[in-house]
């Protein structure tokens, strides 16, 4: 199993990223999706996570209402859409998967993590 991150970057305060996930060498629709991200000096923790039909989406309390999480299970990728960016943002982000569960939510269930993507918001 493969999950490739990508779309950091750069961004202003109030700006927006899309990151993208793209797995490989899986059957993408058996596999709950999930973000975390991890702060210089901080715990991993969870930003969103998605159910393997789109069901049902979770997000963490810090990011609800800014960012998105989706998937497609034709292309076997999921997407986080971050709006209005805040410096606190500001961290490593890391796609995951969760094979034959609907827990995105229970980072502790997670398989298989992709390599990290960096998101900087400038203030």
């Amino acid at each position: 199993v493969q999950l490739q991150a990508s779309g950091g970057g750069l961004v202003q305060s109030g700006g927006s990223l899309r990151l993208s996930c793209a797995a490989s060498g899986v059957t993408f629709s058996r596999y709950a999706m999930g973000w975390f991200r991890q702060a210089p000096g901080k715990e991993r923790e969870f930003v969103a996570g998605i159910t393997r039909s789109s069901t049902i989406r979770y997000y963490a309390d810090s990011v609800k209402g800014r960012f998105t999480i989706s998937r497609d299970n034709a292309k076997d990728t999921a997407s986080l859409q971050m709006n209005s960016l805040k410096p606190e943002d500001t961290a490593i982000y890391f796609c995951a998967a969760q094979e034959d569960s609907d827990s995105p939510h229970r980072g502790q269930e997670y398989n298989y993590w992709g390599q990290g993507t960096q998101v900087t918001v400038s203030s």
